[in-house]
């Protein structure tokens, strides 16, 4: 990893990263596309050094009370977050200034800053993000090979649900001819259910993105577990950015059915609305009622 002092933290929108780069090691990830421009090995961590500085003074300035949240490219709780506890640091501010915070990550190193977060959520409103790909342990390992598997990040929601902290589930990307099968998705949406998510978000298509930088790196590790699906990728989709999966009207339908039934929300748009949406304070206190 490599430090540097960045400008600015908070975008207008609320959205911040301490960190750029990732050492998860998911076969798919987007932010290993060109276009972001990382200019560094991307399992070099780029540490957003003065983040807390930073978020201090942009929480300090604002005139308004709102959501802040990470964004999906960079996950907060990365392997060097365990010594470097920038993220931390930056929940404590979030805390200091009446804010209220959404977190997405695949790291059981969440529940670290349970004491923190359990503060923010009594004052405001923390929701914990977890995404949830692949509920074969074994293929986990392949696909998310450097972090918690999918058992631990259910255990994490557990955890967030005995703490009465909401939490939403990322069920994406669904890899077609890997994990988009029925058997999948039931086996994650059970775990949704058991551990009383308020959201489950998926997006059109049900499949995933590639594009140049993460395209070659998803293909090479295809070639060490399934040597010949790379032909079966390109004779279907060939360069296309997304790639739908073909059981994507069998697997909405079910997660709709099971989400319905169950008062779990779906829909992307009642998602993010949700989670941008500060509480007032006659929420909070019937929150706390």
């Amino acid at each position: 990893m490599h430090f540097v002092s960045a400008k600015g933290i908070l975008s207008p929108k609320g959205g911040f990263n301490v960190y750029r780069g990732c050492t998860h090691g998911c076969i798919y990830c987007d932010s290993r596309s060109e276009c972001y421009n990382i200019n560094h090995a991307f399992e070099d961590i780029e540490v957003k050094q003065n983040a807390p500085e930073l978020m201090e003074d942009a929480l300090r300035r604002k005139r308004t009370k709102c959501m802040i949240s990470t964004g999906a490219m960079c996950d907060p709780y990365l392997h060097c977050e365990r010594e470097l506890k920038i993220t931390r640091r930056c929940l404590e501010v979030a805390e200091k200034y009446g804010f209220g915070v959404c977190l997405l990550t695949k790291s059981d190193l969440i529940l670290r800053d349970m004491d923190i977060i359990q503060k923010i959520n009594s004052n405001t409103k923390f929701v914990a993000q977890m995404t949830l790909t692949t509920f074969d342990e074994e293929l986990c390992r392949f696909v998310e090979p450097n972090v918690c598997t999918t058992r631990r990040r259910y255990e994490v929601l557990k955890e967030f649900q005995h703490e009465h902290i909401p939490t939403v589930v990322w069920l994406t990307p669904l890899l077609p001819f890997i994990n988009d099968t029925v058997e999948n998705v039931k086996g994650i949406l059970d775990y949704c259910i058991d551990a009383g998510v308020k959201g489950v978000l998926t997006f059109d298509g049900g499949g995933m993105t590639l594009r140049k930088g993460d395209r070659e790196y998803y293909y090479a590790a295809l070639d060490r577990r399934f040597p010949n699906l790379r032909k079966k990728y390109e004779e279907t989709y060939g360069d296309a950015y997304e790639l739908p999966s073909p059981n994507a009207e069998q697997l909405f339908s079910l997660i709709e059915t099971q989400c319905e039934s169950h008062g779990i929300m779906y829909k992307p748009h009642d998602i993010f609305s949700y989670l941008n949406e500060f509480p007032s304070t006659s929420q909070q206190l019937s929150l706390d009622i």
